[in-house]
């Protein structure tokens, strides 16, 4: 089956607050995109958004140039329902982050909860950072959460590669320099715990 079409399936099988990875606040992207980024007409993009909450309390905290990337057509359909009018306001883009077309040096923060530690080959891998560099401008900053080294190794029926900040900074290269990072304990909505790292890179 296809990228595409395994995270179609996934969406239509069952509600957006049921998938494994749903919060009802991504409280911990918000603080730090407000930190790195506190004007409010920073370019803000965000990869594999699925029907995140993130981009309604970006709206509510007053960002204006926000873009929202995913593979699944009816996820991000299920955002744009939920926001209602406001949707008119965000920038929605299907694709895979791989080889989709972004404006090049344009965004100030790049998002991505739960998406890389699904790339688990070495080339898929490299094509996402070749990504990220074109698109973050100098000095922009990228927030990646991935599985921690105690998460999961499957997640929606596919294998994952799970790092610590070490590791994940080494796969990001030296155009990118670690900021920070933090471990987070999300449960999903069955009640299971699952351990994400949380981290925060300079663009070169």
């Amino acid at each position: 089956m296809k990228t595409d079409q395994h995270w179609e399936q996934v969406y239509r099988s069952r509600p957006t607050t049921e998938v494994s990875w749903y919060r009802a606040h991504l409280e911990r992207s918000l603080e730090s995109i407000r930190r790195v980024a506190p004007s409010h007409n920073a370019a803000i993009l965000d990869v594999g958004a699925g029907a995140s909450t993130l981009i309604d309390d970006l709206l509510s905290a007053g960002y204006a140039r926000l873009t929202v990337l995913d593979i699944a057509a009816s996820a991000l359909e299920s955002s744009r329902v939920r926001l209602g009018t406001r949707a008119t306001a965000v920038n929605w883009r299907v694709g895979n982050v791989l080889d989709v077309a972004l404006p090049a040096h344009h965004f100030d923060v790049w998002h991505d909860r739960a998406v890389f530690h699904f790339l688990t080959g070495a080339s898929d891998r490299q094509q996402y950072v070749a990504q990220m560099t074109t698109a973050l401008r100098r000095g922009g900053h990228g927030l990646i959460a991935t599985f921690g080294p105690e998460g999961p190794l499957r997640c929606s029926g596919l294998e994952v590669v799970r790092y610590d900040a070490e590791s994940l900074s080494t796969e990001l290269g030296k155009g990118f320099r670690l900021v920070d990072w933090t471990i987070e304990h999300h449960e999903t909505p069955a009640g299971a715990a699952q351990q994400f790292l949380y981290a925060l890179f300079a663009a070169g």
